[in-house]
């Protein structure tokens, strides 16, 4: 399903992240066609609503970080799911080396 608006092109990319990896911004941007917006992906991410259809918990920062989560208790709440799911950390950090999704 290609769209030419941007927004649901990004929402589709994240929609496709399976559960136990995780995204990059950078990554999510480059993947749906627009390599420098990663800033721009967080700002959809920010307003995503449908976190069972776009789980946006699994986009994170090009180190690993958790920057930002919308919902529950912020960082906490979408280290947490992340964990539950499988994702590898280093600390507070991702590990991406073990959880980068790498679409086929």
């Amino acid at each position: 399903m290609k769209s030419n608006n941007f927004k649901d092109t990004v929402s589709a990319v994240v929609a496709g992240i399976p559960k136990g990896k995780v995204a990059t911004y950078g990554q999510v941007a480059a993947l749906a066609g627009n390599p420098g917006a990663s800033r721009a992906v967080g700002m959809i991410m920010s307003k995503n609503k449908d976190t069972k259809a776009v789980p946006c918990h699994r986009v994170v920062g090009s180190t690993g970080a958790l920057t930002g989560y919308a919902y529950g208790n912020g960082t906490t709440t979408k280290k947490q799911m992340l964990q539950k799911e499988g994702v590898v950390f280093k600390g507070e950090k991702v590990d991406l080396k073990e959880s980068k999704w790498e679409p086929k």
